[in-house]
């Protein structure tokens, strides 16, 4: 944990925390040679100056994100605030006191049976300047524990940011080439569509001239319509991954100007993992794990330490005198100190009570940070398990489609020169129809498995890219 250790605060030996969940080799077949783990700009690999723009716009405008760096402004300050009694705290108090207090005097009157009574008062003022100092000694480390959890819960926000960013990254590129998919889509239904009312203008014609019946003219119309009818819905999934970026980048769906081309003439940037046990230095959710379960166990100790007495210094001295212009002479000068200690007698067992609270926590993260481990290399196997096969499964669809075009090209020329009937030519239509939609389905799958498969790579971050808390409050402290 070298991040936690760069700011302070020695991370416990995680051994025991991972042994048993950390994978030794990859499950899944990976290419042989040497590693490509993601780049920290891995998106510029699909050669899209869109897909560049929106991630751009994600990056500063995606609210998830604003939110999580708003986190790690709260944790910082609550750093601060954690920090501050390992330091004697200051206070000063000016005084300028004003007194006047009456003195009775009675006199019996000759010839009078009451009194009279003269009233005499005293008046004085006083100045006084008062500083004191107090300091807790933390002979039992509970402060120390205190701020620690804070560290680890401040660099925790800060590897949840990268995670935050990270999933609105790959959903802005996972949504995009959807987009481009259901273009593509779009596309090759209005190829499709064209070419079946072309086809369908010759069996009319064959019908005016004799050779083909009304039902052969039936069956090309309802395939022309069953083509129609499907682009209204590709149209609409459309316009709905476009509007999806608007959320993901930030802005109204009315701001988004780019529009979708192809994923035929993108990229498919090469990426390949290395050894297992070197995925838990690129995983930000693991990161987080782990430093949520380092101030869980830091806060066991400020817990545990509360069992104990406090201790606390006060100094306390000043200037006091009766005239402002005195104040700072001889004479004028006080000073006390004083040590004190605190012990809890009988709370009904609410100290005792924290500790085991604290320790249940960090039991809980403790299986919250193995299982990251597990997820993490199972997301791995799953997104190379994926892109394996989509891949493999797209090579295979582009031969399908290579030989449906050229079932569907003579069955289209021994039509139109009369020689072949109607439903073979319908068949082979459909099947070509159905073969390029798939292949544009295929593609779009292997695209988002790569995608998934830089995510559960991290994404190209590491430890190393994420900056400790600072404070020059704590320099010499930490």
């Amino acid at each position: 944990m070298p991040a936690l250790a760069a700011c302070g605060l020695t991370p416990a030996d995680t051994t025991s925390d991972t042994a048993g969940v950390v994978a030794a080799t990859w499950r899944a077949d990976t290419a042989k040679g040497a590693p490509v783990w993601p780049s920290d700009a891995w998106w510029t690999g699909f050669r899209s100056p869109e897909l560049n723009a929106l991630i751009a716009q994600a990056r500063t405008a995606n609210f998830d994100i604003l939110a999580a760096v708003a986190r790690i402004r709260q944790a910082d300050a609550a750093l601060v605030s954690a920090g501050a009694p390992l330091l004697p705290a200051a206070t000063g108090t000016a005084q300028d006191q004003w007194n006047r207090n009456s003195v009775g005097h009675s006199s019996q009157v000759a010839g009078s049976t009451g009194r009279a009574v003269s009233n005499k008062y005293i008046e004085y003022r006083t100045y006084s300047l008062t500083p004191s100092v107090s300091y807790e000694v933390d002979l039992w480390g509970r402060l120390r524990a205190a701020r620690d959890a804070a560290l680890a819960t401040a660099l925790a926000n800060r590897f949840d940011q990268q995670t935050v960013a990270l999933t609105a990254v790959t959903s802005v590129a996972t949504t995009w080439f959807q987009a481009l998919a259901f273009q593509d889509r779009l596309d090759i239904a209005q190829r499709n569509l064209h070419d079946a009312e072309e086809i369908l203008r010759a069996i009319e014609a064959r019908r005016d001239a004799g050779t083909a019946s009304q039902l052969d003219v039936e069956q090309q119309a309802a395939l022309v319509a069953g083509i129609r009818a499907n682009i209204p819905s590709l149209r609409s999934q459309l316009e709905q991954q476009i509007n999806g970026l608007g959320i993901l980048t930030g802005q109204p769906p009315e701001a988004i100007t780019v529009r979708p081309g192809t994923l035929n003439t993108l990229s498919l940037p090469e990426v390949a993992p290395g050894l297992p046990s070197d995925l838990l230095a690129r995983r930000p959710d693991v990161a987080f794990a782990e430093a949520s379960l380092t101030s869980a166990r830091a806060n066991i100790q400020a817990a545990h330490a509360a069992l104990f007495p406090k201790v606390e210094l006060t100094a306390t001295g000043g200037w006091q005198a009766f005239t402002l212009g005195t104040l700072f002479g001889p004479g004028s000068l006080f000073a006390q100190a004083a040590i004190g200690a605190t012990q809890t007698i009988f709370d009904n067992g609410a100290l005792q009570a924290n500790v085991e609270q604290s320790r249940g926590r960090a039991d809980e993260l403790l299986a919250d940070y193995r299982k990251s481990i597990v997820q993490a290399f199972t997301d791995v196997e799953n997104a190379l398990t994926a892109y394996r096969f989509a891949t493999e499964q797209e090579t295979l669809q582009r031969d399908a489609v290579a030989t449906a075009q050229r079932a569907a090209d003579i069955a289209r020329a021994q039509l139109l020169a009369g020689i072949s009937d109607i439903v073979t030519a319908l068949q082979a239509q459909s099947t070509l129809f159905t073969d390029l939609d798939t292949l544009a389905q295929v593609r779009l799958t292997r695209f988002t498995a790569l995608v998934d498969l830089y995510k559960a790579l991290g994404g190209g971050w590491t430890r190393g890219d994420t900056a400790p808390p600072e404070s020059n409050l704590f320099q010499g402290v930490l």
